[in-house]
């Protein structure tokens, strides 16, 4: 499901149990809402409050971290192309070939994962399919040094294709969601548990309904802006193309 149906579900859910409270108010006997019932339910609500606290600062630390993981996958696979360009550019002329075909898959990942860049689409399942990267390597084995710095340098543009095919397979692994799904439901049973006390003992006029509107929408987008965060591929928060795109620029320099 997408980070906006996500959101909708937890608005329904949270500004629903407001509602239910209202509701109740109406319909429970009086002793449901003397002074010392209000007191525990007030504990009970405030005790349910730090937990959920406790969890949503625990998932929203969960979705930065899965951001920063897949952000930093792309950079160094982007900064990777570049380090490989610039040592097979040092090894000499022999390498020229080779180089355009690197430019050539770079450029080709750019518009396999940002297809509609205008748009700030990205296509996640583009980081499956190949990156051309073997066909690199089998050219750099093909190399016959002449000396021991061409050696070493031929060593180390394998090293660098290999960081590059695995930066590629690290992110296939970051593909999936890093949210605790079963943390996040629970989190929004307890925030529809806590908007439905205040629903309990508010009164029912505009002015509270429209605050309790605000505050589900409120937590309805931080749950969003949660789920954006950990599917970085479209929407509001995406993975920039910045670092490949600035590496495109640079290779083939001479």
């Amino acid at each position: 499901m997408s980070a906006l149906g996500i959101g909708g579900l937890v608005f329904v859910a949270v500004f629903g149990g407001a509602l239910l409270g209202m509701y109740l108010r109406a319909v429970l006997p009086g002793h449901h809402l003397s002074s010392e019932s209000k007191d525990i339910i007030r504990i009970a609500m405030a005790m349910i409050a730090t937990l959920a606290a406790v969890v949503a600062a625990l998932l929203i630390a969960s979705a930065k971290s899965s951001f920063d993981s897949k952000n930093s996958a792309l950079t160094r696979a982007a900064a990777s192309y570049v380090l490989l360009d610039r040592t097979l550019a040092e090894y000499g002329a022999d390498t020229k070939p080779v180089r355009d075909q690197l430019h050539d898959i770079a450029v080709m990942r750019l518009h396999q994962i940002w297809p509609e860049e205008k748009a700030g689409t990205l296509n996640p399942e583009a980081v499956r399919r190949g990156l051309g990267i073997e066909a690199i390597q089998r050219q750099i084995l093909d190399l016959v040094p002449r000396n021991d710095a061409q050696q070493w340098l031929k060593s180390r543009a394998l090293q660098l294709g290999g960081d590059i095919e695995e930066t590629r397979w690290t992110a296939v692994e970051q593909l999936g969601s890093g949210i605790q799904w079963p943390l996040l439901t629970v989190m929004i049973f307890w925030f529809a548990a806590i908007f439905a006390s205040f629903g309990l003992f508010a009164p029912a006029n505009g002015s509270v309904v429209m605050a309790l509107f605000a505050c589900a929408l409120s937590v309805a987008g931080s749950v969003y802006l949660i789920v954006e965060m950990d599917q970085p591929y479209g929407g509001l928060i995406r993975l920039s193309s910045a670092p490949l795109v600035t590496a495109i620029g640079q290779l083939g320099q001479p």
